[in-house]
Formats: C-alpha cells, sequence, structure tokens
C-alpha cells in the first residue's frame, strides 16, 4: 500500500499503540512511526521488541515533524499530555486519540491544539484483555468499527486522510457525533464493563462461597464476567468520570430492567421471561451476522493473531495517570 503519513507519533506504548504501528509497518502505511510512553521500561521493552522505528524519552520529541499524533493514553490524561505537545506540533499536523469517551477528550484537548493543526478524535472499539507493548499484534483492527468524531469546523481533508489510515489497518470508519458516541458506548461498553466488575465483586465479597469454589467451578457466564474485569484499572477508572452522565443513564434503565426480571422471577412468570430473553437472544444474532464476533465454540479465539488473546471490547492504553 501507498505511504499515507510520512512520520507517525504514538504516544503510549500500550495495546492499541502497538498494534498501530505493527498494521501501519505492516503495509507500509508510514516512513517512520516514533513511540513514547511515560514509563522508562515500557520504552526499554518497546526498543527490545522493535515496537516502532524509534523510541524517544521525551513527548516533545516524538511529535517533532510528525504528521499524525495518536494520544494512547487514558482519557484523564490527555489534556495534560496535549498541552505539553502542543508547542512542537508541526503545522499541518493532525492529532487524534484513541479513548473511549469523546466529549470529555474534546473538552480536554481541543484548547492546546495549535492553529494550523487539525484534531480528529478516534475511538477504535478493537481490544483484548492484555495491555502493555508486547500485546499488540497487527490484525487487531480487521473488521473492526473505528469512530471519528471530528468537531464542528475540521478540515474534511485531515479527516478523510486519517479515516483512510484506519480503513488501510483493516478497520471499518464511521463519523459519529461526539455526544451520541459517548451514549452509545455507555450502552454497548461501559455499563458492561461495570456490570463485570460489580458481579466479580459480589462473587469476592460472597462468604458462603470461597474464592476456590469460584474459580473451580466458574461457568461460561462468570468466565466472560471476570475476562471484562480484567481490564485495566486505570482507564475504566477514567471512563467512568469521564462518561458519567451516559453512564448513571443507561445504568438507571439497566435497573429498572432489572427490577422488571426480578419480579418476574419472584411471580413465577415464565412467559415474561421467555419473551425476553427471545428478544435480547436476537440482538447477539444480528451481532454475529454483522461480522463483529463469531458463532466459533471457542469464540474464534484461536483465529487471532496476537499472543494468548481473546475478543474484548475496549481498547487499552498503557496503565498511567500521568503523560504515557
Amino acid at each position: 500500500m501507498a505511504v499515507i503519513y510520512d512520520r507517525v507519533a504514538l504516544i503510549g506504548l500500550g495495546l492499541i499503540a502497538g498494534s498501530m504501528s505493527l498494521a501501519m509497518r505492516e503495509a507500509g502505511l508510514a516512513r517512520e512511526v516514533v513511540g513514547y510512553a511515560r514509563s522508562q521500561a515500557t520504552r526499554d521493552t518497546a526498543r527490545e521488541i522493535g515496537l516502532v522505528d524509534r523510541v524517544v524519552d521525551h513527548a516533545a520529541e516524538a511529535v517533532q515533524g510528525a504528521d499524525l499524533v495518536v494520544l494512547a493514553v487514558p482519557v484523564g490524561a490527555m489534556g495534560e499530555v496535549a498541552a505539553e505537545i502542543a508547542p512542537h506540533l508541526k503545522p499541518g499536523a493532525t492529532v487524534t486519540d484513541v479513548g473511549s469517551v469523546k466529549q470529555a477528550v474534546i473538552e480536554a484537548v481541543g484548547p492546546h491544539i495549535p492553529a494550523g493543526v487539525h484534531f480528529v478524535p478516534g475511538h477504535p472499539l478493537a481490544g483484548t484483555e492484555h495491555s502493555g507493548p508486547r500485546s499488540g499484534f497487527a490484525g487487531l483492527f480487521r473488521n473492526r468499527w473505528w469512530l471519528l468524531t471530528p468537531p464542528e469546523g475540521t478540515d474534511p481533508a485531515a479527516s478523510a486522510r486519517l479515516a483512510g489510515l484506519i480503513r488501510a489497518m483493516g478497520a471499518n470508519v464511521e463519523d459519529m457525533d461526539a455526544a451520541h458516541h459517548d451514549l452509545v458506548l455507555a450502552v454497548t461498553s461501559h455499563t458492561p464493563h461495570l456490570i463485570a466488575y460489580t458481579m466479580v465483586g459480589v462473587a469476592d465479597h460472597l462468604k458462603r462461597v470461597t474464592e476456590s469454589e469460584v474459580i473451580k467451578y466458574s461457568a461460561a457466564g462468570f468466565r466472560d464476567f471476570t475476562r471484562i474485569a480484567a481490564s485495566d484499572p486505570t482507564m475504566w477508572r477514567d471512563v467512568f468520570l469521564q462518561n458519567k452522565d451516559a453512564v448513571l443513564d443507561i445504568l438507571g434503565r439497566f435497573t429498572e430492567e432489572l427490577f422488571v426480571l426480578q419480579r418476574a422471577i419472584r411471580m413465577g412468570d415464565g412467559q415474561h421471561l421467555h419473551d425476553y430473553f427471545t428478544r435480547t437472544r436476537a440482538i447477539r444474532r444480528g451481532i454475529i451476522e454483522a461480522g463483529q464476533d463469531t458463532s466459533a465454540p471457542d469464540f474464534g479465539r484461536s483465529q487471532l493473531a496476537g499472543p494468548e488473546t481473546e475478543p474484548k471490547t475496549e481498547p487499552r492504553a498503557e496503565p498511567a495517570t500521568k503523560p504515557a
């Protein structure tokens, strides 16, 4: 494929940034990929495995001369990182991010973007339960959705160029209003993660069931909860705090639905339960038909190209509350 950006700077070197680097280098989409991470250990690992073409020790150095800058840090750190790199951004460059929340990122990063630099926020709906520089693999984004939420007035050419890079890495691209993005993801990702954390917490606190029993007799549903609850605590703390209005809205609706099911169980209303489960089952079938998951007995895990990877839900940035 043709080169789309001469130099790409990755700020943060976790799963998403690492996978971007591997995908871009595999397809020849950038002449040079430069990386920076806050942690010295992460930078050392990235150098050791050749994750990017060049690892640097300062964020400002990473973005110098870059045509595309990717902020792959927890959403709570986005504003601080943007302020640090802003004076060093190349005129005409594009800045994007991979955060799971968009309104808060736009509010935190937007004021720091200099005139003449384009800001096109993004969110790849891809990930595994693994994190860190060794977790990335080039096929992470294949047939996954990557949502772009360009603010009003964004240069269409800059947005289209970024979309071209994303498609070249194998993802599907769609533009979405930032507020709508946050509501949709509260339904499809954020609240499910909160429920998973809660269910695992219930098992941990239930004294009548021992930890060894929870581990030994875990059924498929609970194992899926534990897989989701293995997600990075820093990242998800920031997601819930930065998208709290949408999450609380959906959590309230979930609680109402749960009360209805609770009453049906108490009253022995099997027909209501059967009808409800039939409707929700259709959503799962729709996801499979759309190619966003597989009905394979092993959930398609053997088809993934990454080391010990499993299909998960959300992108993982390097766990840090400071600039990565």
